[in-house]
């Protein structure tokens, strides 16, 4: 790899966005992710502002045999793109909404807040993640695992057109009748084959929903956790929930009675009525007394309160596994793991419910993984790199602990920057790997697009 001065300016006046070089303050906001303990190096960054930028970002990365790594929210990155160009997508916000369609379309920058403020408007939902600070498109890339997934589906499944950029510069709209292949690789590909510039994607209509954190003292951990295992072999597809053990620190935005403790939280979004989403909930309620008990019906708009995600960017390792089957020994494994007698010092293990819709193929199928899995568990914790020796054999702790009830499987969008590289083909099946495979020699033999949850060519 080698550019000059002048490679740069040739560059630049193919562009309508800016070029960032190292050792300026730009280039470093430009580079800045949500996870502290990624710095990304790349060698180069194109802030592009439409696809005929990203395109040629990509021809001058192929001229000069560099990767191509993207950068959008930088909420899930997957490498410390060294010496990659980079192509960040932020100046990319176009947004449309067709409420008679019931569809929404977004450039390459949006991120799910923008969405839902556009959509809840009309009565409707595209199907968030936990935190709507999230990038829309690579979270949908990586599958989309949200709030409303029971219900609902993965957030790719909902996806009908796609705007890419391939390993040698071309612009594609990708349909189910228009590159097939390439359409079904892409929900759940992550971005192994091209720069997504722009999507479109179906809405649901759900205008509100019964939903909120019901918080325990982490005293009563046991037979809450235990409570919670039978209580979601009871509930309809329209309940999703999830119950995590936290360690919260003392800080700004954590409520008092959650600060320097154990807790245990329980989310709920039930996207029937309040009486019934009540009714199902009553069990839950009725374990122990609550410190604070958020559910109620909330408007769609305000469905970030479900997880309260942090929203200031923070220093996170994180590790996941998927899990068959969630048996009282299960539970037992994870309070040993992780319970008021133990001495983890995790900030948060937490189980999500799957099934229902999520197990479910679309109508035109994707390769989204993992839809055999009943749970799965997600370990995130804070710390500095000097720390991430001790805090990666805590983490790797929890997910050799549940590896009895495992399938092996894990949720690319969960893996985290410091897995181990096979965590990332552990996101999809043999069968479906092969096939992305294919895909991707067909369309980035090279691997121009390897800083990612990387899929190798043949």
């Amino acid at each position: 790899m080698a550019f000059s001065t002048a490679d740069i300016i040739k560059l630049q006046m193919t562009l309508k966005g800016p070029v960032f070089k190292p050792g300026s303050a730009e280039f470093d906001q430009e580079r800045a992710g949500f996870n502290l303990c990624v710095q990304q190096r790349p060698a180069l960054i194109v802030s592009a502002t439409c696809a005929d930028d990203v395109a040629a970002a990509v021809r001058f990365a192929a001229r000069h045999e560099m990767p191509v790594s993207v950068l959008a929210t930088g909420h899930g990155p997957t490498g410390w793109a060294e010496g990659s160009l980079m192509i960040s997508t932020r100046r990319m916000d176009g947004l449309s909404v067709d409420p008679e369609a019931r569809t929404a379309r977004v450039e390459a920058g949006v991120r799910w807040q923008e969405v839902i403020e556009a959509t809840a408007k009309h009565g409707l939902a595209g199907l968030v993640g936990s935190s709507p600070t999230l990038g829309v498109t690579s979270y949908t890339l990586g599958g989309g695992l949200g709030p409303l997934g029971r219900a609902y589906g993965w957030a790719a499944d909902k996806v009908r057109s796609l705007d890419l950029v391939t390993a040698t510069g071309r612009q594609l709209t990708v349909t189910p009748d228009e590159h097939p292949e390439l359409f079904w690789a892409l929900r759940g590909g992550k971005g192994n084959f091209g720069v997504v510039t722009a999507m479109e994607f179906g809405l649901v209509p759900v205008a509100t929903l019964y939903g909120g954190t019901i918080f325990f003292d982490g005293a009563h951990a046991d037979e809450v956790l235990h409570a919670y295992r039978a209580w979601t072999e009871t509930v309809p597809d329209q309940m999703t929930s999830s119950i995590a053990l936290l360690r919260l620190p003392p800080m700004p935005d954590v409520p008092p009675p959650l600060q320097g403790r154990l807790t245990v939280a329980v989310r709920i979004a039930y996207v029937g009525t309040p009486a019934d989403g009540e009714h199902l909930v009553a069990p839950l309620r009725a374990v122990a007394n609550s410190l604070i008990d958020t559910v109620d019906e909330i408007a769609y708009a305000d469905i970030a309160t479900v997880h309260m995600d942090p929203t200031q960017p923070m220093p996170a390792f994180e590790r996941t596994t998927a899990l068959g089957v969630l048996d009282a020994d299960a539970v037992d494994a994870i309070l040993d793991l992780a319970g008021p007698d133990s001495d983890c010092s995790l900030v948060m293990v937490e189980i999500r419910h799957l099934g229902g819709a999520l197990a479910r193929q679309p109508r035109h199928p994707n390769a989204v993984g993992n839809r055999d899995a009943a749970f799965t568990c997600f370990a995130v914790t804070m710390g500095g790199p000097e720390q991430a020796v001790r805090i990666e054999a805590a983490l790797d702790e929890v997910v050799q602990a549940l590896e009895p009830w495992s399938t092996g499987g894990r949720l690319v969008n969960f893996v985290g920057a410091h897995a181990p590289v096979e965590d990332y083909a552990a996101a999809w099946d043999g069968p479906t790997y092969e096939r992305l495979r294919l895909v991707k020699t067909m369309h980035d033999p090279n691997n121009v697009f390897r800083i990612n949850a990387n899929v190798q060519p043949l």
